[in-house]
Parts: C-alpha cells; sequence; structure tokens
C-alpha cells in the first residue's frame, strides 16, 4: 500500500538511492561495495551548523547532549548544574537569551533536512530558569591584582565582566542609568524578559565579587579616558546604541509626537509611560517594532489629554511620569506597523508578529514612509505611505498607492545608533568605535570594544564579541601575544578536557622510559584515532546518516498570548517554559552532528567486528567506540550507518 501524501509531509523519511538508480555515483560507493580500500575508520570531531551559527559561540551540542542524559556529569554534580556550566562558558544569561534571542543557531540546524529544527532556545531557557531556581552561582578565578574599566552595564559589558573575572581580573563598570542590564532592562518589555529573572542572572555576575559598578556616571562627561587610563590596567567600550534613528522624511526632526523606538521603550521600561496615543504609527519590521507595538497595545489611551499626559512629552524629557492612575482610565489604541518587507521577510521573529497580530496590531508589510502630515501647531497628524519595491537594495514607492495613516504618535524603530558625545576622539565618522579582530581599538592600546557601538546587532552578538574581547584583554594584561583566532570561533568540545575530567587523561610520555617511539596505537600517552577538525570545519547534513531518525515532533513552548480585547494592562509573561520531562526530550531530538552519541550503528553493522566498545572504565564522550585495525578491512559500513558523521574513513592511501 502506498504512503499517504499527507503521511509523507507529517513523517518524513530518507532515502540513499532514489527509483532508476543503477549505477554507483561515486568512486566511495564503488569501493564500499568492493571491500577493500585500505582505509579504516577514524573519529572526526566536526563543528555542528548550530554552534557555527550562534554568536555568541556556545557549546549547543555539548549542553544537550547533557540535558538528554548522554552525557554524563562529573562526580558530586547533578545534570542541571553540569548542563548550565557548559552553557555558561560562553554566555552567562541563559534564562535571557532562551527566551529573547531570534534563534540564528536554529535556522542552521541540521534537523531541519527532516521534520523541523530543535528547540534550542526553549531548552536554554529550562537551563537558565532551573538555575536560578537552585541557586548555582559562578567562581571567579584568582586574582591577578589587575583592573578593567568596563564603560557600560549592558549585555556586552555584563558579560565581560563575567569572563573577566574568571580570568582573575577585577572590574569597575561605569553605567549611565540607574541600573544594569542595558537594552535587557531598558530595551526589552518584562513581559519577555522577567524582572526578577534579569535580576537574578545579573546577581550571578556581581557575586564572583571584585565587579564594582558606578551608576549615573557617563565617561566622557563625568569621568574622562584619561582619568581611566590613570587609573585602570585595560578599558572595554561597551556603551552600545542608545540614538535611535529617526524618518528619512521631510519634518521629522523637530516635530514633537515623533519620536525612536528606543526612547518609546526607555520611558515605558523605567514605568514613566503609563499610556500611550490613540493612533500610534510604527515604522520598522524588527524585533524592536514589534516590542513598540505590542506595548502600545498593552498601554492603550486617555480621552482627556493635557499636555503633560501626552506620551511624547514623557519619552522627550526623561524626568516627567504619567500618574499611575491614568492607566486605570486606559480605553484601547489604534496601533498600526508599517514595514519596508513583505511579512515573510521581516527580521522580527515570526511568532512574535503572529503575537502581534493576535493582540490587536494592525500590520501594514511591503510600504514605505514618503510624507509627514503636520497641524498648525507643529504636530504630526498622520504618515502617508505608500506601497514600495526594492530596486538595487533600496525601496521606491510605487506610483498612485500613496495613502495617510492618521496618527497621534509616530514611532521611527527602522535602527540604532551611538552617542559619543565627549567621546569624539573615538568617533570612527558614523557615530560608531572601530575594531580590529581581537576587538581592539586600533592605535589605543589598551582599550578594547564590543557590542552594538562596533555595529547595531543581536544581543548574542554582543555576548559573544564581549568572550572575545575578554580573552583579548587577558593576553594583553600577560604581555602575551593575541593567539590565532580559529576559522571556526566557538567554544569547542575538548576531548582531552573531558578524559581529564573523567580521571582517564593520557599519561605523561618519556623518552628516557619508552624511547623516540614514532608511532603506536597500544600505548596510553596520546588520544589515538581521533581527529579535531572542530576549528576549521562545519558539518553539513550531507555528512550524517539521516535514515537513522525517525519522525519526533518538536516539543513546544505554550503561549498565553491576550486576545485583542484582553490585551489592555496584560504584562503577564507569555511563554511557558518547558517541563523538565519535556526538555529532556527535546534534547533528545538534536542528532550530535559531527560527535558520537553512542548509538551503536558502527559496533552493530561491522560485518568483521573490527569496530568495538571502549571498556565502560575507559569509556567517556567522544570515547565509546574504537577500532581494531588488525580485523578492519576499509569496508565503509560503519562511516556509512554513522548518524552523526562521526566517523570517516582515513588511516591509509
Amino acid at each position: 500500500m502506498a504512503t499517504s501524501s499527507d503521511e509523507m509531509k507529517t513523517k518524513p523519511s530518507w532515502r540513499r538511492f532514489h527509483d532508476g538508480d543503477d549505477t554507483w555515483s561515486s568512486l566511495t560507493e564503488k569501493i564500499f561495495v568492493q571491500d577493500t580500500s585500505h582505509k579504516c575508520p577514524t573519529y572526526v570531531h566536526k563543528t555542528p551548523p548550530c554552534q557555527g551559527s550562534c554568536p555568541s559561540g556556545e557549546d549547543i551540542r555539548g549542553w544537550l547532549a547533557i540535558v538528554r542524559q548522554q552525557e554524563r556529569p562529573p562526580v558530586d554534580v547533578d545534570w542541571q548544574e553540569y548542563a548550565f556550566r557548559r552553557s555558561t562558558e560562553a554566555n552567562p544569561f541563559p534564562a535571557m537569551m532562551g527566551r529573547v534571542c531570534p534563534a540564528p543557531c536554529q535556522d542552521g540546524c541540521n534537523r531541519n533536512e527532516l521534520e523541523d529544527y530543535v528547540g534550542i532556545n526553549a531548552v536554554e531557557q529550562f537551563i537558565g530558569d532551573t538555575a536560578i531556581e537552585n541557586g548555582y552561582g559562578f567562581e571567579a578565578g584568582p586574582d591577578t591584582g589587575r583592573r578593567v574599566a568596563i564603560i557600560g552595564g549592558g549585555p556586552a559589558g555584563l558579560a565581560a565582566a563575567y569572563q573577566l573575572r574568571r580570568r582573575g581580573h577585577a572590574c569597575t563598570v561605569f553605567e549611565a542609568n540607574e541600573g544594569l542590564g542595558g537594552m535587557f532592562r531598558y530595551g526589552i518589555p518584562g513581559y519577555r524578559v522577567p524582572r526578577d529573572k534579569l535580576d537574578a542572572e545579573i546577581g550571578r555576575i556581581l557575586a564572583m565579587g571584585q565587579v564594582e559598578c558606578r551608576f549615573n556616571t557617563r565617561v566622557g562627561v563625568d569621568v574622562s579616558i584619561a582619568d581611566l587610563e590613570r587609573d585602570f590596567d585595560a578599558v572595554l567600550w561597551a556603551i552600545g546604541c542608545q540614538a535611535g534613528r529617526g524618518l528619512p522624511v521631510e519634518g521629522w526632526d523637530g516635530t514633537p509626537n515623533c519620536v525612536s523606538g528606543v526612547a518609546f521603550l526607555k520611558a515605558f521600561n523605567e514605568g514613566r509611560m503609563k499610556v500611550t496615543a490613540e493612533k500610534v504609527v510604527c515604522v520598522g519590521g524588527g524585533d524592536t517594532s514589534i516590542d513598540v507595538v505590542s506595548v502600545a497595545r498593552r498601554l492603550g489611551h486617555i480621552t482627556k489629554t493635557g499636555q503633560p499626559d501626552l506620551p511624547e512629552t514623557v519619552i522627550h524629557d526623561g524626568y516627567v511620569a504619567h500618574d499611575a492612575a491614568s492607566a486605570a482610565a486606559a480605553e484601547g489604541a489604534q496601533v498600526t506597523l508599517t514595514s519596508l518587507f513583505t511579512r515573510d521577510k521581516m527580521t522580527a521573529a515570526e511568532h512574535e508578529v503572529s503575537d502581534a497580530l493576535q493582540e490587536g496590531v494592525t500590520i501594514l508589510d511591503g510600504v514605505m514612509p514618503v510624507a509627514l502630515l503636520k497641524d498648525a501647531n507643529g504636530r504630526a497628524t498622520g504618515l502617508k505611505v505608500a506601497d514600495c519595491q526594492m530596486v538595487d537594495g533600496r525601496p521606491v514607492p510605487v506610483e498612485g498607492t500613496e495613502r495617510v495613516l492618521e496618527a497621534d504618535l509616530v514611532v521611527a524603530a527602522i535602527g540604532q545608533g551611538g552617542d559619543l558625545s565627549g567621546l569624539e576622539e573615538l568617533d570612527n565618522g558614523r557615530g560608531l568605535i572601530n575594531a580590529d579582530k581581537f576587538f581592539q581599538v586600533p592605535d589605543r592600546p589598551g582599550h578594547f570594544v564590543a557590542g552594538d557601538i562596533i555595529r547595531p546587532h543581536l544581543l548574542t552578538t554582543a555576548i559573544g564579541q564581549a568572550w572575545i574581547a575578554a580573552e583579548s584583554i587577558d593576553e594583553y594584561l600577560k604581555q602575551a601575544e593575541h593567539k590565532r583566532r580559529p576559522k571556526v570561533d566557538v567554544h569547542h568540545f575538548n576531548l582531552l578536557a573531558k578524559m581529564g575530567e573523567a580521571e582517564l587523561a593520557p599519561e605523561r610520555f618519556s623518552v628516557a622510559d619508552h624511547g623516540d617511539l614514532r608511532g603506536t596505537s597500544d600505548g596510553n600517552w596520546a588520544i589515538h584515532n581521533y581527529e579535531d577538525r572542530s576549528a576549521a570545519e562545519v558539518i553539513p547534513h550531507d555528512e550524517l546518516f539521516l535514515a537513522h531518525f525517525g519522525y519526533h515532533p518538536r516539543n513546544l513552548r505554550k503561549e498565553e498570548v491576550p486576545s485583542a480585547e484582553e490585551v489592555i494592562g496584560h504584562f503577564k509573561e507569555r511563554v511557558v517554559g518547558l517541563t523538565e520531562a519535556e526538555a529532556i526530550d527535546e534534547g533528545k531530538r538534536c542528532m550530535s552532528c559531527g560527535m558520537c552519541f553512542e548509538c551503536d550503528n558502527c559496533v552493530i553493522f561491522c560485518p568483521q567486528t573490527a569496530v568495538f566498545r571502549v571498556p565502560k572504565d575507559k569509556r567517556t564522550t567522544g570515547r565509546y567506540v574504537d577500532t581494531d585495525y588488525s580485523k578492519c578491512i576499509g569496508c565503509h559500513i560503519c562511516a556509512d550507518v554513522c548518524p552523526t558523521g562521526y566517523i570517516k574513513m582515513g588511516l591509509g592511501e
């Protein structure tokens, strides 16, 4: 009986050969059937595409293996803590990034070639929330006596403080605001980033000790660069981009009710803006614009407004705040989001766009702003838009499609820029700071930079840059030459370190005791039959044996998204995290690309019994199977049935 088309869509299968194939497509296939190639299996570690796609460089495959219960933790460490330790090698904010990261790792996941990607950020949220519940903390390295100034207490600055404290360097964070967190705190609403969990993850870093914070302090105004160079051994610039870009339409600058998305969200997140306008138009298409329109729908508006009640008064002033009683009288606001790109090309996460639609936001995609309409008092009354087409990467309005969107508040969420007032000597002419490949500021010894002030991008990008910058600072303070960065620059699994953790490290080799050996497969002085290509290669899906994997639907996080009628005043977190059982099951969907996950296929299918399990007392992750080369005939079967692509044929002509 033929498989139904519906079942084929929901339960995919994989076939090495297709109907009509009658010849071998490659020399490898010919060798496979001839059973003699003089090549035997080598165990080759490569980087999976999830890690290669992660700007923070997390060892994603590693902590998924721990969650799935495959990689065992050291004695006296529970698996939840072990997963947390592995995850936070790169990123000290798993609870935050598990919620808000757009997850480029999931776009790269090889499981997309089957039914769906692994829910990496959902498992990361579970790891982060569990760590907070269990009170896991960080440990600082031995004190070096060196002090580093970190300018900016956002994701990049805090991640750098964490990495520097692990290396034993003391840090002083200079923060222009009243609290730490940067875009976590001032750029993302609390219903997406719960403040109690944000405070817990920041608190872990501060608890490492020797992390001094100087709030309401603006470097370049309150403190000079010369002061920093005098008092500190190195300086890291992580000031972010807090200045929003205005719309490229005539009359934008100086119009009171035209504001940036950054300023809008900051006023809300500081608790000053309690209500918004009756008709809000936001121009964007990215995550910031989705946050703006979602907040506007939740705040609503009040019908009778005097000058102090206007939202732009609060947004522009920075000190004025709405009376809390205003929110009680709020009515629904008409909120429209416009985007140059069609919905399928918007940079905002798809589920965030869907949530905004459910909450009552109107989305007009494929349109561009062309003019601002004002009244006699100079306030905007509407935004004229038109359908657009992209010509040479630039939007061009389609003639005859112009229409006016009435607006009491127009918000531009089309990008951010740096504010280098008082720091003009660092300005590269574009309101940003230049960086070399080691995240040093060129021609300024002892100065380093990370985060959006290099180029506005993702939070995960800022965290990854902070890690590399911290390594560069550490090398600078030790007067060591900067080591060459690998082609695939992420946190890699280290088999030698893993064997040391499992008390299986190779013995010390002594020439005096053993002579000048040019080769051996018996001595326990090295890790035999293993090649680490992880710093140079990312393993693609066509190196895996996909037929091993059955249909396994993704464990979806539940969401509590309010309707358009329920949205006013709804500030409860929308995402409900995975349970422990769901997280473990989701971890089991990981195909462990480029690393053995102990499936036994090679042992079972080897016709010569040449491939065998390593004895239990000598076994650990990456050292599960071995090969008896006196039995191996080079038939390729083990490599052919290896689901993860860990076995390659080598060691021969």
